[in-house]
């Protein structure tokens, strides 16, 4: 197999990536990091699109007009978490590590991404392959849903962090809300009261006792819990939303199923409590064969740059879910550590991200001299 691995501007490529961090794009905000990488297309001749996701949003789509079935697309999202500290998010280096806001999720995925589709626009190539760069992946996936509402692909490349290892399977993801109502009394005498956050502390206890017994299959997160009203009052309302990591071979339905169970034995054993669950968004999880013909072809692509393959599971929630929802088979696949990612701490080493871009760049050629074979 050739290589377009000449082509790859480094330097380039660590610009491209300085000023996709410097642009603060959390979700909902990513207008100016999507306006970013549309001028850096036309300033290097690639076409492109922006497909309309809301009033405010648009994901960036590049199709190469000469190809008439699109084999492959490389999909990133270019929105992040909320910043740490607003005065202190940006592009720093240090030795060969990037740290700022989005550098591991996922803003050296799309960096890489960028640059491997200039690089072979550059070399005169026009692999059947295709980028999206979209939004809303840390919130909705609306980026990914209006994606999968216009275009269709066979395969996807999904450039979260994964420190280069192909993960072929991917977790499911479950959202859970969770409510208490009680009885609202003065601060002073609670046990005329039935106090809303006690109910949901033991609620949830029993809920992360069953998933502990699950073992490390299943990841928990109690995200978020608020109770009302505020000041010196026994509170008559909780909610709390959880979110679930599953393994793809355990079924979402077993776990609402169990989920369920819990949660009517809680409220018929407690007097006075009313107790209200409900599932919100909800993906299932999936397993990829090594014997996809894809797949062998992106292992001879790694055996020819002499990487690690590896093969495992992304064990968190991604628009990998939302392609697979829809009938494209998605790999995940990227430079960054995924226990970095929304970290104060978060880095991705440059090395990496150079050999993402490699990376993508050499697997869109193969599928290139594949046709024309």
């Amino acid at each position: 197999m050739a290589s377009p691995v000449a082509n790859i501007n480094e330097a380039r490529l660590q610009r491209i990536l300085k000023e996709l961090v410097d642009i603060y794009s959390p979700s909902g905000k990513e207008h100016e990091v999507v306006t970013f990488c549309s001028e850096l297309l036309k300033d290097h001749g690639v076409p492109h699109v922006l497909q309309e996701v809301d009033e405010q949003r648009s994901n960036l789509v590049v199709i190469p007009d000469d190809q008439d079935e699109i084999e492959l697309c490389f999909v990133g999202h270019v929105d992040t978490v909320a910043a740490y500290d607003l005065e202190d998010y940006g592009f720093k280096m240090e030795g060969g590590d990037v740290h700022g806001l989005g550098t591991a999720d996922m803003k050296s995925g799309c960096a890489a991404m960028l640059e491997a589709c200039i690089a072979l626009r550059e070399s005169g190539k026009t692999p059947p392959v295709a980028l999206a760069l979209v939004v809303d992946e840390e919130e909705d996936n609306a980026g990914a849903r209006a994606l999968v509402g216009e275009y269709h692909f066979p395969w996807a490349i999904v450039g979260e962090p994964t420190g280069l290892l192909p993960c072929l399977g991917h977790y499911g993801y479950m959202e859970v809300y969770l409510r208490t109502r009680g009885r609202r009394a003065h601060s002073a005498v609670p046990e005329l009261g039935h106090n809303a956050i006690e109910a949901m502390l033991r609620t949830l206890l029993e809920v992360t006792d069953f998933a502990t017994a699950e073992g490390s299959r299943l990841v928990y997160n109690i995200r978020e819990m608020s109770a009302l009203p505020f000041g010196f009052v026994v509170p008559d309302l909780c909610e709390a939303w959880l979110d679930f990591h599953l393994p793809p071979d355990m079924r979402v339905d077993s776990l609402k199923t169990d989920l369920e169970r819990i949660v009517s034995a809680r409220s018929q054993a407690t007097d006075n409590l009313d107790l209200y669950m409900r599932f919100e968004d909800t993906y299932a999880g999936y397993d990829i064969s090594e014997e996809r013909t894809f797949v062998r072809e992106l292992k001879r692509v790694f055996e020819a740059m002499a990487l690690e393959w590896a093969p495992r599971h992304f064990r968190s929630h991604s628009d990998g879910n939302v392609l697979w929802a829809a009938g494209i088979d998605p790999i995940v696949l990227g430079p960054g550590r995924l226990d970095l990612a929304h970290t104060e701490d978060e880095s991705v080493a440059f090395s990496d991200v150079v050999t993402a871009a490699r990376l993508y760049a050499g697997l869109a050629e193969s599928l290139l001299q594949e046709r024309r074979q």
